[in-house]
């Protein structure tokens, strides 16, 4: 391919970025199908996942990286600790701050959980072609290093079963 042809096939950037947004919600909704099988709220399944991937986290951070009130989250982490999935502890350098940390089993339900979610996603890769599985792997970095630039949540939940 020419260069002067292949610049006229480039998208804008708002094509291109309209074209990922859809994708990946699309993705998103299908492995969100293996979430069942944990018994929790997709509320508390991305609590979880931030307090087990990017954690100990305080209160306060948690809610501002899920996007909610303290007192909704507060709620929310009531509830993990009932069911025995996080516990809370005094932070090592300041007694005054507690931190929320995964407990064994919330560990254990969330990599299950992620575990479950990529492999629901291989299946159709695997049908792929070598090319191809090429050409995503590196869209996947490309995405990635996106993802870090923008500073965004999603990006400090890079392990996370919830995206």
């Amino acid at each position: 391919m020419t260069p002067s042809r292949a610049r006229a096939q480039r998208p804008s950037p708002a094509d291109l970025a309209d074209r990922l947004h859809s994708a990946a919600i699309h993705l998103l909704r299908a492995v969100r199908r293996e979430d069942a099988a944990s018994d929790l709220s997709g509320p508390r399944l991305s609590a979880m996942s931030v307090i087990v991937f990017g954690g100990p986290v305080t209160l306060g951070q948690l809610a501002a990286a899920e996007q909610v009130r303290p007192p909704t989250m507060t709620r929310l982490v009531n509830a993990l600790e009932a069911d025995g999935l996080v516990v809370r502890h005094a932070d090592p350098s300041d007694a005054r701050v507690t931190r929320i940390r995964p407990t064994a089993r919330g560990r254990a339900l969330l990599e299950a959980g992620r575990a479950r979610r990529v492999a629901a996603l291989a299946r159709p890769l695997a049908g792929l072609s070598v090319d191809e599985q090429l050409v995503l792997a590196r869209a996947a970095g490309l995405m990635e290093s996106i993802a870090t630039k923008s500073g965004s949540v999603a990006a400090r939940r890079t392990h996370s079963p919830q995206g």
